[in-house]
């Protein structure tokens, strides 16, 4: 279980109550058994998880102060309930809290997301993370998928300066899926049939700048069409587009009308004029597989799930806190900018 410093304290809970009180209940501490103080302990520790979450939460209300339902900024303290605040519009009169309109609202066992949040941090896998949190492995599952669905979208808006790009690709899988299947399952990932590309492998543009800022994209194909509409919207007009050889990037390079610097690495070539060449998306490539490799295979209705993931752990350098992971899954303090499909919706502020 993760440690955090207790915001309720034994002096807190004092100062709530009266002294007297207070000195009872601490002499009574003596009179319990080791059992019942571990069951105390315990109870505790989930009173202060709960808090933080709710803590967490509540500061989500601090960035976006308007209804979810309908836009409007005019909202008004309305009691609270489960720890935290609620709100109602005073234009259509919806009631809601912080945690309304995210991918984690009604989710239950509050007091076990931080923990929860660690293992993710850590890219442990549904069986560990399950066993850790003392939670059901479909439970941990359906957790992953909604605490991944806004990093999936915290991804870069804009590449400047010098931009690299590169397709990388993943094998075909209907892992978890039980109808519909046009093949026999694999086991384990296990490998593609064909030799080479093939329909198996699904593309992956991945697009990095010489900050860090990273984006990537999901592709129906690897040519010039699919991979310009991608590069399009990311790129500013002045970057210079460093690519492989390949003929897909440098077509849709000249289609948008970005420079581009293809490093022919096939002629043993790694760096042009001293500063063009690909050695950082080709690094994060490496990383991301070498990383996705621990799943034995990632279902292609997830992948996007997975490469959000891998970003976000990527950014933090791999010291990724369980609040700050958790943070993400508000869509608080993204690590970085939003694109536009991924914006959290608006929640209300305090007044």
């Amino acid at each position: 279980m993760v440690a955090y410093t207790d915001p309720i304290g034994i002096s807190e809970i004092g100062a709530m109550m009266k002294t007297e009180e207070f000195q009872v209940l601490a002499g009574d501490l003596e009179k319990l058994t080791p059992h019942q103080r571990t069951l105390l302990t315990e109870r505790l520790q989930q009173i202060t998880h709960v808090q933080a979450v709710n803590t967490l939460v509540e500061s989500r209300a601090l960035v976006t102060p308007v209804c979810p339902k309908c836009g409007h900024d005019h909202i008004a303290r309305w009691g609270s309930a489960s720890g935290l605040q609620r709100y109602r519009c005073a234009a259509c009169k919806a009631t809601f809290n912080a945690l309304t309109g995210t991918p984690l609202a009604r989710l239950r066992h509050k007091d076990k997301w931080l923990d929860y949040a660690q293992q993710m941090a850590e890219g442990q896998s549904v069986r560990k993370s399950a066993k850790v949190c003392e939670v059901h492995r479909n439970t941990a599952f359906r957790w992953r998928h909604r605490f991944l669905t806004l990093p999936d979208h915290q991804k870069a808006l804009s590449l400047v300066g010098i931009a690299e790009a590169d397709e990388t690709f993943f094998l075909e899988s209907f892992k978890g899926k039980k109808q519909g299947m046009t093949r026999a399952p694999r086991k384990r990932g296990g490998k593609a049939s064909k030799r080479g590309l093939s329909d198996e492998q699904i593309p992956v543009l991945i697009c990095r700048d010489r900050t860090g800022s990273t984006a990537d994209f999901v592709l129906e194909k690897a040519d010039k069409m699919h991979i310009g509409a991608a590069l399009k919207p990311l790129m500013a007009s002045d970057v210079v587009l460093c690519t492989d050889s390949g003929k897909a990037l440098g077509a849709a390079a000249r289609e948008i009308g970005i420079a581009h610097r293809p490093i022919n690495l096939a002629a043993g070539i790694r760096v042009v004029g001293k500063v063009y060449h690909v050695q950082n998306v080709n690094a994060y490539d490496s990383r991301l597989k070498t990383w996705v490799r621990r799943f034995h295979g990632v279902a292609t209705h997830y992948l996007p799930n997975y490469l959000g993931w891998r970003r976000l752990i990527d950014r933090s350098h791999n010291l990724l806190s369980p609040a700050a992971f958790l943070s993400a899954s508000l869509g608080i303090n993204p690590v970085q900018q939003l694109t536009n499909k991924g914006v959290p919706p608006a929640l209300p502020g305090r007044q």
